[in-house]
């Protein structure tokens, strides 16, 4: 999404504590800047509809709104940072993502949030200090 105004990009930035609001990966030590994304594909440039996404996250996503939980095979609406809480949906154990909920799972499967290349990064973010992201 490109055309938003630096201090709306700060505003999201800042809001999300520099970590991707999906998988909570923190910006800092990625070569990669992290992508601000509509959360839903068709609403407004607004702080209220622009999520911080690691690349990622954010290409996985791309403009769906929903996908499949794989516990039940149910369409669900995918985890929406600006409506629901990380915690409600999701718990760490170890660099795993658990989806706790039909949302959890399906936003877990859908962003392969639990792919092997981003569980060696989160083992060397433990190692820096960076991993598990601060509980809110």
């Amino acid at each position: 999404m490109s055309g938003i105004p630096a201090a709306l990009r700060r505003l999201v930035v800042q809001r999300a504590n520099g970590r991707c609001e999906y998988c909570g990966l923190a910006q800092v030590g990625q070569e990669a800047t992290f992508h601000i994304d509509p959360v839903s594909a068709d609403g407004p440039t607004t702080e209220s509809n622009l999520a911080l996404a690691c690349t990622s996250c954010s290409l996985r996503k791309e403009a769906r709104r929903t996908a499949v939980d794989p516990q039940t095979g149910r369409k669900v609406s995918l985890f929406h940072p600006r409506r629901q809480r990380w915690l409600d949906h999701f718990r760490w154990e170890g660099m795993t993502v658990i989806g706790l909920s039909a949302t959890g799972r399906a936003t877990v499967s859908a962003l392969t949030m639990n792919r092997l290349s981003i569980l060696v990064i989160r083992e060397e973010e433990t190692d820096r200090g960076r991993h598990p992201p601060p509980v809110e």
